[in-house]
């Protein structure tokens, strides 16, 4: 659009077009009388400040473009801190709680073997989406006086109860289930032993001395541990059960789902080996589909697994469960390290569910030959195929850390 009639731009551009033919060698064209004349008159009133309203709308624009950008770059950083900090902000602002109210709703079973203490079983809670945070229970069970005792055994309880709901239930006779053991998936033979001793009522010692020869239970030939062949599930038991009974029935259930998804005996171990470690690296089950499709790629590739869980296992790191490891951990020489050794470990890490079983039999397509959890909360995990995208992938994971310290990191 053409300067209005009179608007001092019109000679600014005049200006403009002398400077760029001085600034490129041309010449101007010789200007007229009448353009000289013009061109003074212009230089007298910039001498008498026809240019400051312009300088001035330069000066504004520029102010109000510098406040724009500043309030933008506070918003962004606003909005990173609260993603980063919001909760706890709430929190301690009273806006929200870390506690649920009420009795709950639903039904759940969690198990308190011998040996735990409150922070545990907070853990054990939360976890199983009975109390909101781990957090309120213990500060809930530090405030009792006397102290509160739990009695070893299973549980049943509601999903989303109150701290206060929760630790009433437990202090219940009525809700310890007799004679039962809820077995996670996951879970070591140590462990499983563990649960069933406290919800069954068999000595450990009993359940110990029978796992110790697996080869009663009928398992494939060369199969020298019973880990990942008792099947996670909840078990009622009768009164008297004996160590093996209750052994022989996990496992029967275990041979029972692999005979329906048609696992050739030949290939059992080998299949809940992959599958234990599908159930212990993956932290949604969403995922496991994408796991065992790393492990095989890694292996078809000749690469290591490299798979904490395995470094963890063989070193007795595990029950914890968190994602990091020792160098120690990492570098022990035992044969079930897949940092040190190629291939699969030497057996199942741990008792794996039908889930990730299914999941190893029908991997998931695609390329990936990495993978890390980034959000310790939910589980998330990202998967690459380049080593460039997963050291990315590796520095998203450290920034959530930074920004949640002390929760599982």
């Amino acid at each position: 659009m053409s300067p209005r009639h009179g608007d001092d731009s019109r000679y600014d551009v005049d200006e403009g077009v002398d400077e760029l033919h001085e600034l490129f060698g041309g010449q101007s064209a010789q200007p007229s009388r009448s353009a000289q004349n013009g061109r003074r008159s212009r230089d007298e009133r910039k001498q008498r400040g026809g240019g400051k309203g312009r300088r001035t709308g330069v000066r504004v624009l520029v102010v109000l473009l510098v406040v724009v950008l500043l309030l933008g770059g506070l918003a962004a950083v606003g909005v990173m801190f609260w993603n980063q900090f919001g909760d706890r902000v709430s929190e301690a602002l009273g806006w929200t709680t870390n506690d649920y109210e009420g009795e709950g709703h639903g039904e759940t079973i969690i198990t308190i073997t011998a040996g735990e203490i409150g922070e545990d079983v907070a853990v054990s809670l939360a976890e199983a989406g009975v109390v909101k945070t781990s957090q309120a229970f213990y500060e809930l069970l530090l405030a009792q006086n006397p102290q509160v005792d739990f009695q070893p055994g299973t549980y049943r309880l509601r999903l989303e109860m109150s701290s206060q709901a929760a630790l009433d239930a437990l202090r219940d006779p009525a809700n310890r289930m007799q004679l039962s053991a809820m077995i996670p998936e996951g879970r070591t033979v140590a462990q499983t032993l563990e649960i069933v001793s406290a919800g069954a009522e068999i000595p450990l010692e009993d359940l110990q001395a029978a796992a110790a020869n697996p080869a009663a239970f009928g398992l494939p030939e060369g199969v020298t541990s019973l880990e990942g062949w008792l099947y996670p599930a909840t078990y009622e038991f009768e009164p008297g059960t004996t160590a093996e009974a209750a052994i022989a029935k996990m496992v029967g259930y275990q041979v029972a789902l692999l005979d329906e998804l048609g696992v050739p005996v030949e290939d059992r171990e080998r299949v809940l080996t992959i599958a234990s470690v599908v159930e212990r690296e993956a932290g949604r089950a969403e995922d496991f589909g994408k796991v065992a499709t790393v492990v095989f790629n890694r292996l078809d590739a000749g690469m290591k697994l490299q798979m904490d869980s395995t470094a963890q296992y063989g070193f007795g790191q595990h029950a914890d469960g968190t994602v990091w490891s020792t160098d120690e951990a990492l570098a022990d020489d035992n044969p079930w390290n897949t940092y040190v050794h190629e291939g699969l470990p030497i057996g199942p890490i741990a008792n794996p569910g039908r889930a990730a079983i299914e999941a190893t039999l029908n991997p998931t397509p695609g390329d990936w030959l990495f993978f890390v959890a980034v959000n310790l909360d939910t589980g998330e995990s990202v998967f690459t195929s380049t080593s460039a995208d997963h050291n990315a992938a590796v520095a998203q994971l450290n920034e959530w850390c930074l920004a949640n310290p002390g929760r599982g990191c």
